[in-house]
């Protein structure tokens, strides 16, 4: 189902349309003794603990033009963190031409666009399973919006940031503004598919399925990695090491979580 073209639009206010991205994604990795299970979690503890989650966030504020009020982030014990953005209208310079376009947004640069009342979140959970030696990262990061330009200029930056096997993207515009005749517009831009603001090489990369519901402006977006290497997915350590056997019960297990979180559901 294709979209109607949605030219350039003169509004009676400020844009009032909430736009909202949740990007989660997952790492799997296998660890089969405790001493290398605590090892998995204290690297990623150190990868994406709360300052460079912040790091992250404030990239992804100056992606959407954001100003940034407030800061709130925490290290948590035993593991995980999380950090809070509160943002608001970021200084207008020019709005960039392909605001309102699909295509994929920029990594780290000075982009700039109206923007208020808005947030940007990200919590992480490291875990594992009690006895099959699978050991699981997650992040979830939500940007919320409210302006011209959508968070969804955000997400290639946010690929760009974690080492993900599994992705789960959602996207939603909701509420109404005006336009200068006061007709209310429930959607200020084209969408077909999430997909479309992901690179062309990192689409390559995934098993893509999408889950949409246009009158509602609700997109849906999972992804997981085609190709599987062993070594990818072992730490500290590379396949050579393990009998072929072993390596083929290690695959199977890492497979099965990968396509449980993928489809969302358990496989007996």
């Amino acid at each position: 189902m294709e979209q109607s073209s949605i030219g350039r639009i003169e509004l009676h206010g400020f844009n009032n349309l909430t736009k909202s991205l949740s990007f989660n994604m997952y790492d799997i990795c296998y660890t089969k003794t405790r001493e290398e299970r605590e090892a998995y979690i204290e690297y990623i503890d150190d990868q994406y603990n709360a300052d460079r989650l912040t790091e992250i966030l404030n990239h992804v504020a100056d992606i959407i033009g954001a100003h940034v009020l407030n800061i709130s982030k925490q290290d948590y014990v035993p593991q995980g963190a999380s950090v809070t953005f509160l943002i608001s209208e970021g200084p207008v310079v020019e709005v960039p031409t392909d605001t309102r376009e699909e295509t994929p947004g920029p990594l780290p640069t000075s982009v700039v666009s109206q923007l208020d009342k808005s947030h940007i979140t990200v919590h992480t959970y490291p875990e594992y399973h009690p006895y099959e030696g699978i050991s699981t990262f997650r992040a979830d990061i939500d940007v919320s919006t409210c302006g011209e330009i959508s968070p969804l200029k955000a997400l290639n930056y946010l690929i760009y940031s974690f080492d993900t096997d599994i992705m789960t993207i959602d996207y939603r515009v909701r509420g109404f503004t005006r336009d200068k005749h006061g007709k209310k517009l429930f959607i200020d831009h084209e969408i077909n598919s999430i997909q479309n603001y992901i690179p062309d090489d990192v689409k390559k990369l995934y098993q893509m399925i999408d889950v949409n519901v246009y009158q509602e402006h609700i997109f849906h977006t999972k992804c997981k990695l085609k190709n599987f290497d062993l070594n990818n997915y072992l730490f500290g350590y590379k396949k050579d090491v393990l009998s072929k056997e072993e390596q083929q019960v290690i695959t199977e297990k890492l497979r099965t979580e990968m396509d449980e979180i993928f489809y969302g559901k358990n496989i007996n």
